[in-house]
């Protein structure tokens, strides 16, 4: 079904490996140098919504946070008025040509029911957090009253869902409006968003609707190009966040394993998934990551994790960070995404960083491993359903599990025993950089086929390319951000990836928020909804 040998699966059978496995990708958190000078995260946050918007800059540039919190400080819009221009566009989405479907359940009478509390905050001068009327909506994966928990399927959620996912509680305390929840690929088993089922359909990317938005979190970053809402949040497994971010020309971060609550969010692979937001830009990432980033006692992982602070990310200047490439690795993507990543390294460059060459060693057995561990976690999880709903599933989620059926004890154990090394060489790495630059994909948003809108679509050698440079941040636990850096000739938009080691998402945010500033315009997506007109 699936060529085994020409992916390499077996790979991991004739390699003799020694270390122990490491099952679960936890690092405990070094000792930092707090500083005690350091601004809390609540000042970082103060002085990144209060900083002058980007629309000093002609052109197009997407709403963001600060844009809406402007409005409603102002009093220009209330959350409620903002509220019923997201139902007027949702309306609208469904009615398009082709549909949107980026968000597959909203409900009317809930956007307005926490919209209109954000409104009377507003008035009485009581808001909760700056996330308080706040547009988000959440990836089909977690549970979100009063929606279907179906995670892209037709036969699970059968049930309006009665508890709140860990993250969905902390956005509602925070005053945000969920405005529903958003597509994705099916049980997260892709990267390209191609869901053909009925409950799901296809979401268009808003730069070129007959483009794939990428997967798994699909529709999160569909409704954040397409200006539905500045914040989504979704799961990243082997990309699942920073694909979809990186094909709509947003920003994704995948905070290090553990970082942020996956509880209430379907455990499909437990040792590779961590949360995180989709946004319009980094300064709303880093919002809504020191909003959401703390341990949560109803869920095992990063329990002792250090505080999620922010220093020094508004520094001026990149002066003394290391920022280590393989070039090599690097250099494995399409001609135009090379161009615009080594311009966009430049760039952080002159602004004092220095580049250190570095080797990122046994990479395809990184890549191989991070596979069989996935696909095992997944299929183990799901042998009820691969017994019980088979034939209800789409044809490539089949070919995926059936592939996961595959892998034995012993690839299982190996591939942690490889995890065991590759996290070594990353520690090795670390202490001589601050992080790791990639291409975010080799390649922009692939085209939409007539056949995929009624079967789906299978492409194994398209998945494995577009995971290429994300399986390491999986694979290991260590967080990474993509921030777009430019658009192809056909005007699909093209991203770098930052990486750095494990709970040291500070840094990756702090050279995210020049990075952004290389990209000299934004282009408007073709399909987009200014909710604050």
């Amino acid at each position: 079904m699936w060529p085994t040998r020409m992916n390499n699966f077996s790979l991991m059978r004739s390699l003799d490996i020694h270390e122990d496995p490491t099952f679960i990708p936890e690092v405990a958190a070094g000792v930092t140098e707090d500083k005690l000078e350091a601004k809390s995260p609540s000042d970082v946050i103060k002085q990144l919504t209060d900083a002058r918007s980007d629309s000093a800059r002609s052109g197009f540039s997407f709403k963001g946070i600060k844009d809406y919190l402007e409005c409603y400080r102002s009093g220009k819009l209330t959350p409620s008025q903002v509220a019923k221009n997201i139902i007027a566009m949702l309306e609208d989405c469904d009615k398009s040509t082709p549909p949107l479907r980026a968000i597959v359940q909203w409900d009317q009478e809930q956007i307005m029911l926490m919209a209109e509390a954000s409104t009377t905050r507003y008035r009485n001068k009581c808001t909760l957090s700056c996330l308080d009327g706040i547009p988000v909506c959440l990836k089909e994966e977690f549970k979100v009253v009063p929606y279907h928990h179906r995670v892209g399927t037709v036969y699970l959620g059968t049930q309006p869902e009665s508890e709140d996912a860990t993250v969905a509680k902390k956005l509602r305390e925070a005053g945000a409006i969920i405005i529903g929840v958003s597509n994705m690929h099916e049980l997260g088993t892709g990267t390209t968003g191609c869901n053909p089922n009925r409950y799901h359909k296809i979401p268009r990317n808003p730069y070129n609707p007959n483009h794939f938005t990428g997967g798994s979190s699909s529709g999160s970053a569909a409704a954040v190009a397409a200006g539905l809402c500045p914040v989504a949040i979704g799961t990243d497994g082997g990309g699942s966040v920073r694909i979809p971010a990186s094909f709509c020309g947003v920003v994704g971060l995948k905070g290090t394993f553990g970082r942020i609550s996956g509880h209430g969010c379907l455990p499909l692979s437990y040792s590779t998934v961590s949360v995180g937001p989709i946004c319009t830009s980094v300064a709303d990432a880093a919002i809504v990551y020191s909003i959401l980033a703390e341990p949560d006692p109803l869920y095992p992982y990063g329990l002792k994790q250090p505080k999620a602070t922010l220093p020094d990310m508004c520094a001026p200047d990149l002066k003394g960070l290391k920022l280590g490439v393989d070039w090599t690795f690097f250099k494995a993507c399409d001609a135009e995404v090379l161009s615009a990543c080594e311009k966009a390294v430049k760039h952080l460059q002159s602004l004092g960083a220095s580049v250190v060459e570095v080797s990122l060693p046994e990479m395809e057995e990184a890549r191989v491993a991070h596979v069989i561990c996935i696909l095992s976690e997944m299929r183990d999880f799901l042998q009820p359903d691969f017994n019980k709903h088979f034939h209800e599933m789409n044809l490539e989620t089949r070919a995926s599990l059936a592939l996961g059926s595959q892998f034995t004890a012993l690839d299982y154990i190996k591939a942690n025993r490889q995890r065991t090394r590759t996290m070594r060489f990353l520690q090795e790495i670390f202490s001589t950089v601050n992080c790791i630059l990639t291409p975010a994909i080799p390649c922009t948003a692939p085209r939409i086929h007539e056949s995929d809108l009624l079967t789906g679509r299978s492409d194994m050698s398209f998945t494995v390319r577009s995971m290429r440079f994300m399986q390491l941040g999986n694979f290991t636990g260590i967080p990474g951000l993509v921030v777009p850096v430019g658009y192809s000739t056909a005007g699909l938009p093209i991203s770098l990836q930052v990486m750095a080691k494990w709970w040291d998402e500070t840094v990756l945010l702090r050279i995210g928020l020049k990075l952004e500033q290389f990209r000299d315009q934004t282009r408007k997506p073709s399909i987009y909804y200014d909710i604050l007109a």
